[in-house]
């Protein structure tokens, strides 16, 4: 229930939010401004609990398909940062819109794909080995591609070790540590699953919701202008996948896959880096959340097109007659 209606709650949280002040009034203790200190933990709790459900099988795919695997990666962390930061430009946008954008097309991984990958018919393995290998990289790639793609801009500067190191304490090391511990119990493998996929979409409904809350007024700043960008990049992304499946050659469940992979980003991690990154502008955490609401909606579009596609087909094989 949590999983199919992910969007449905991320809305009634989202909602919530908003009008928690409005219903028990400015004084009383918020819960979501109150997390705001708490939102890197609560991000390395759901990356060890994704660290956890992840199998020993899976891992072993990276190495096994290697090259496929790393030119996936390689064409999200070249495609994503390079479109979000066009279409911030041409679009005009400046200061906090501008790094929100950004922010945005570098941080990939997005734990949905995966499942949304499951219902497009799509090889669920090789998108979880993308998710996996952009995972381990994102120290070294995600504070690459802000400083290329933000420092100088707006008066934007970056620590890139600071950046990189608190990339690995709040998604590298929960991840190993979380892997780690599923190794350790393999046969607690089905509790891990259920356990693990129901912490880390609660956690990452709160940091939503955490950010809608933080921001109740700045969302005058959602425009129309800022909606049809991020989805830009959404559909820009889902393109760039699916074009350099084809250009790799792959068969159509991995392309399926890699197209998934590159247009969900993980927009829980960029809000949070939005608040860790730059306090002083709230703001530039709205298109990240935004984002979240919107890739998950044309993800799951997309994949249940896929799949009606497919039952279409299957169903006019075996209705068409058989020429002896």
């Amino acid at each position: 229930m949590l999983e199919r209606y992910l969007l449905v709650w991320l809305v009634a949280a989202s909602f919530a939010a908003l009008v928690w002040p409005a219903i028990f009034g400015p004084a009383a203790l918020d819960p979501f401004v109150l997390s705001k200190a708490y939102l890197p933990y609560l991000f390395a709790v759901a990356m060890f609990a994704i660290g956890w459900m992840l199998p020993k099988d899976e891992v072993r795919q990276v190495r096994q398909r290697w090259p496929a695997v790393l030119a996936g990666t390689a064409v999200q962390y070249g495609t994503m940062p390079t479109l979000a930061f066009l279409v911030a430009k041409l679009g005009g946008f400046t200061g906090d819109a501008l790094i929100g954008i950004v922010l945005v097309g570098c941080v990939p991984g997005a734990m949905a794909s995966n499942v949304l990958t499951l219902l497009a018919r799509g090889n669920a393995s090789y998108s979880v080995s993308l998710t996996t290998l952009a995972t381990l990289l994102s120290p070294l790639a995600v504070p690459l591609a802000l400083r290329l793609t933000l420092e100088g801009a707006q008066g934007v500067s970056l620590d890139f070790w600071a950046v990189s190191w608190n990339l690995c304490l709040t998604v590298v090391f929960p991840v190993t540590a979380g892997f780690a511990l599923g190794n350790t119990f393999p046969g607690r493998e089905r509790i891990a699953k259920r356990v693990g996929s129901t912490v880390a979409n609660l956690v990452i409904l709160w940091i939503i919701a955490v950010v809608v809350g933080l921001n109740r007024s700045n969302l005058a700043q959602i425009t129309l202008p800022l909606l049809v960008a991020l989805f830009g990049v959404n559909a820009g992304g889902y393109l760039a996948g699916y074009l350099a499946g084809w250009r790799m050659r792959l068969p159509e469940p991995m392309r399926r896959a890699l197209t998934l992979e590159i247009g969900m980003q993980n927009a829980g991690l960029g809000a949070t880096l939005a608040t860790q990154l730059f306090p002083d502008r709230p703001a530039a955490a709205i298109a990240p959340a935004i984002y979240t609401f919107g890739c998950m909606l044309t993800g799951a579009m997309l994949a249940r097109t896929w799949a009606a596609w497919d039952d279409r087909r299957a169903t006019s094989d075996a209705s068409s007659p058989v020429n002896d």
